[in-house]
C-alpha cells in the first residue's frame, strides 16, 4: 500500500499551514501526510498518553508538559533517538538549529532522568515568552507609547488604564499553570539571580527564603493591586489571548505564537511586545524561551525512516520561511532572519539570553506551582 505518515498535534492556529505542507510533500515525494489536530492542549495530552498506554501512536507526535514527562515517554520506548540523524555528515541537521532552541530537546550525559544521552525531537520553531502591552489603550488613555520597565511601573501604567478606561490591566492564561510557573521563574532570577533559583530547585534552598518571599509577595500585589482580570486562575490562555485581542485588557503575557493568535482574532490589534518589567532595577534578567513546539518519532512506527526524512524537510530553509510567513512564529533554524517580521526581528537579541526548565539539571515546576497559586487564591 502507498506509504502514509500521521502526525497528531494541538495547534489550531497553524492546521492550515501544516496541511499545505503535506500537499507540498506530497507532491514531491508521493508521500502522504496527514496531520490530526486534536484541542485544547489538555485533550491533546490526554490522548498522547492514552495512546501510548494502548501501544497506537502516530509516526510523530509531541508531546506537551514536564521535561519527566517526555522523558517517561523515552523510557517505554516510544521515542527515537535522532542522534545518528543529526550528527550524520558532519553535524550537517544538528548545526542548521539556533543552539538555544536544540538545547530543550536535548538530555545531557547523566541526566537525572536517567535517559540515555541524546537529541530526541525535531524542533518546528523557536519561542520567546514576553510582555504585551496594547497601545490603542495607551494612546486611548494619554500616555505616551514607552512600556514600563520596571515592576512599579507596570502596576502604575495599569492602574491608571483601568481606572480610565474600565478595562483589565492584566490578563494571562494562570488556569494553565505553566504559564504562572513561567512568569514567577523569570521574576525570581530577576530577584535573586539564577545560581540562587535552580538551588532552590535542587533543594539547597528552601522557599522560605527571603528572596523567595519577596517573589510571593509580587504575586500578591499584583492581586491586591486589582488590576488582574477577574478569574485569572481559571481563565485558560486561548480565552485570555480572545480576551486581549478584544481590547480588554491593558497588558498580557504570553509566547510570540501570540502573534499569528492575535493575527486571526483581530488582524488590526495596535500592540507590541516588551520584556518583563523588573522586580529589581539593578539586576538583569532572563527570559523563557527555546523550541517551542517540537515533534517526536514513534520508535515503534513502521515509517520511521520516512518520518524523520519528513521532519528533516520541515526544518530545511525553504519550508521555515514559509513558516514564518503563515504562521509568523520565530524559526527553528539559523539563516532566515531577513524574512522575519518586524515584531519577530526585534526579539532575536533575547537569544542570547535564554532559559528553559528543559535545560536545566534539575526541575520542579509543581511546587513553585503550588506556592504562587495559594498565594494568589
Amino acid at each position: 500500500g502507498e506509504k502514509k505518515i500521521v502526525i497528531w498535534h494541538w495547534m489550531n492556529d497553524r492546521e492550515e499551514a501544516f496541511n499545505e505542507l503535506a500537499n507540498k510533500y506530497k507532491e514531491k515525494t508521493g508521500i502522504t501526510v496527514e496531520f490530526k489536530l486534536f484541542s485544547p492542549p489538555d485533550i491533546y495530552s490526554q490522548k498522547i498518553i492514552a495512546a501510548a498506554r494502548a501501544a497506537n501512536l502516530p509516526d510523530i507526535f509531541g508531546i506537551l508538559g514536564e521535561k519527566k514527562t517526555f522523558a517517561s515517554f523515552i523510557k517505554a520506548g516510544h521515542i527515537l533517538s535522532l542522534n545518528k540523524y543529526m550528527y550524520e555528515n558532519s553535524s550537517d541537521w544538528f548545526n542548521k538549529f539556533y543552539p538555544q532552541t536544540i538545547k530543550v530537546v536535548i538530555f545531557k550525559k547523566d541526566n537525572i532522568y536517567g535517559v540515555e544521552e541524546g537529541i530526541y525531537a525535531v524542533p518546528l520553531d523557536t519561542t520567546v515568552m514576553q510582555f504585551i502591552y496594547n497601545k490603542a489603550l495607551f494612546k486611548k488613555a494619554g500616555l505616551d507609547l514607552t512600556p514600563p520597565e520596571t515592576f512599579e511601573e507596570f502596576i502604575e501604567i495599569a492602574k491608571n488604564i483601568k481606572e480610565k478606561l474600565n478595562v483589565a490591566g492584566f490578563v494571562c492564561g494562570w488556569a494553565e499553570s505553566w504559564l504562572l510557573n513561567c512568569l514567577a521563574t523569570e521574576w525570581a532570577i530577576n530577584l535573586m539571580g539564577e545560581e540562587k533559583f535552580l538551588n532552590t530547585i535542587e533543594g539547597k534552598i528552601p522557599y522560605t527564603d527571603p528572596d523567595w518571599i519577596k517573589v510571593f509577595e509580587l504575586f500578591e500585589r499584583l492581586r491586591d493591586s486589582g488590576i488582574l482580570m477577574p478569574n485569572i486562575i481559571t481563565t485558560i490562555n486561548k480565552e485570555a489571548e480572545d480576551i486581549f485581542s478584544k481590547n480588554k485588557a491593558v497588558f498580557s503575557f504570553n509566547g510570540t505564537w501570540a502573534i499569528n493568535v492575535y493575527k486571526q482574532l483581530s488582524s488590526d490589534l495596535d500592540y507590541d511586545f516588551f520584556p518583563l518589567p523588573k522586580a529589581e532595577p539593578k539586576n538583569p534578567i532572563k527570559i523563557w524561551g527555546g523550541a517551542g513546539t517540537y515533534f517526536m518519532v514513534n520508535a515503534k512506527s513502521k515509517n520511521k525512516e520516512e518520518a524523520v526524512k519528513f521532519l528533516k524537510w520541515l526544518t530545511e530553509k525553504e519550508q521555515q520561511i514559509f513558516l514564518i510567513e503563515k504562521t509568523n512564529n520565530l524559526p527553528a533554524v539559523k539563516d532566515c532572519e531577513d524574512r522575519l517580521p518586524e515584531k519577530l526581528k526585534k526579539l532575536l537579541v533575547n537569544l542570547e539570553n535564554l532559559t528553559h526548565p528543559n535545560i536545566w539539571k534539575y526541575n520542579e515546576d509543581s511546587k513553585i506551582i503550588e506556592a504562587m497559586n495559594s498565594g494568589l487564591q
